[in-house]
């Protein structure tokens, strides 16, 4: 029998966190909750957890904190769900490692929607074998979904990993921003491109010798980004 997927729900809004749960619990999620940083990062680390909803704004670590801790042990999906709607909020989380932000208020169907996306990410996806992509100190190996740089291995985000992936498959090909944002993100999304400049940056930091001026992941101005075809 399947494990049911547990959502750890962190608002420190009594009536988010009910109506949010409640949702959630009707669609057969089990539903952990709390109500600041504190017994957030408590509860990541005491329980097996498939997605976390986390608000920015809270006693104790702020969303932000808890988001950058939390990956520096897991790879759960975060989906950041705050009223603060700013651009360089939602930049900041999703550098910080976020897969997604959501501004309140937002309806339930949107919500929903939004965690499916997150945790189908979060899933190897069904694609059959492909060749090793390999430069001299870059491994991109599809079967086994590992990342190697002179010879360690790069941990990364499913969402990193898919984003990579994907242009590491097409390596020479310009990959469009709208493109890129259905593949990996999913067919709901296309407008987001804070969110491709967050998750290259992040690409960028951990794989490039030098973050600045890539050799690996370009960026075609305007039009999206293409993996450099090497050898």
């Amino acid at each position: 029998m399947n494990r049911r997927q547990v959502v750890l729900v962190v608002d420190d809004e009594p009536e988010t966190v009910k109506y949010v749960g409640a949702n959630l619990k009707a669609r057969g999620f089990d539903v952990l909750t709390a109500g600041d940083g504190t017994e957030a990062l408590k509860q990541s680390e005491e329980h097996p957890v498939d997605l976390v909803l986390l608000d920015l704004s809270m006693p104790g670590p702020d969303g932000f904190e808890v988001c950058q801790r939390i990956r520096e042990y897991s790879d759960v999906p975060i989906i950041i769900l705050s009223a603060r709607g700013r651009e360089q909020d939602k930049v900041k989380a999703l550098d910080l490692g976020a897969d997604d932000y959501l501004t309140k208020p937002f309806g339930v169907e949107e919500l929903l929607a939004r965690v499916r996306a997150a945790l189908r990410r979060a899933r190897p996806s069904g694609v059959g074998p492909q060749p090793v992509v390999e430069t001299e100190d870059l491994k991109v190996d599809f079967a086994a979904r590992s990342v190697t740089l002179r010879g360690q291995e790069v941990r990364l985000t499913p969402t990193e990993y898919g984003l990579l992936a994907l242009l590491a498959r097409n390596a020479g090909k310009v990959l469009t921003h709208r493109a890129l944002l259905n593949s990996v993100w999913g067919p709901e999304y296309g407008q987001e491109t804070e969110y491709l400049w967050a998750y290259v940056r992040r690409l960028r930091r951990k794989l490039e010798p030098d973050p600045e001026h890539p050799v690996y992941i370009l960026t075609e101005p305007g039009v999206g980004y293409r993996f450099r075809r090497l050898g």
